[in-house]
């Protein structure tokens, strides 16, 4: 039996960030498909489970460049959209969320804020 990672969200106009929190996560497994489909698992040593996700995403992406980061205790997704413009959500089912997904506070920049400048991962390496 698997388990969902608590895995949070944001999103600027022409991306989404999410990031998957599971620490010293093995066997890390992404996929990502044009049409928005998002598939992930691992397994922690911790606790010796499996944990995966499969997310719907809300319109088109392009998969050429989008970009996965492993860090010791986190999976970070950038994910680019097809299209530049904001999404009402993140999921393309309506209705309240799964609970093990949040918004990333840290990360959220609302329509507003776009010329701000923030939000990028600094100084994280997304080249593996």
């Amino acid at each position: 039996m698997s388990r969902h990672p608590s895995t949070k969200w944001a999103q600027r106009l022409d991306k989404v960030y999410l990031t998957i929190e599971l620490p010293d996560a093995k066997d890390v497994k992404l996929n990502l498909r044009p049409d928005g489909h998002f598939n992930f698992s691992a397994k922690a040593p911790a606790d010796d489970m499996q944990y995966e996700l499969d997310l719907e995403l809300f319109d088109a992406v392009s998969v050429e460049e989008s970009q996965a980061a492993v860090a010791p205790r986190t999976i970070c997704y950038l994910v680019k959209k097809a299209e530049g413009k904001w999404w009402p959500r993140l999921l393309k089912k309506e209705g309240r969320p799964p609970v093990f997904l949040k918004v990333d506070w840290d990360k959220w920049q609302d329509e507003d804020d776009e010329d701000a400048g923030f939000g990028d991962f600094g100084d994280m390496d997304f080249s593996v």
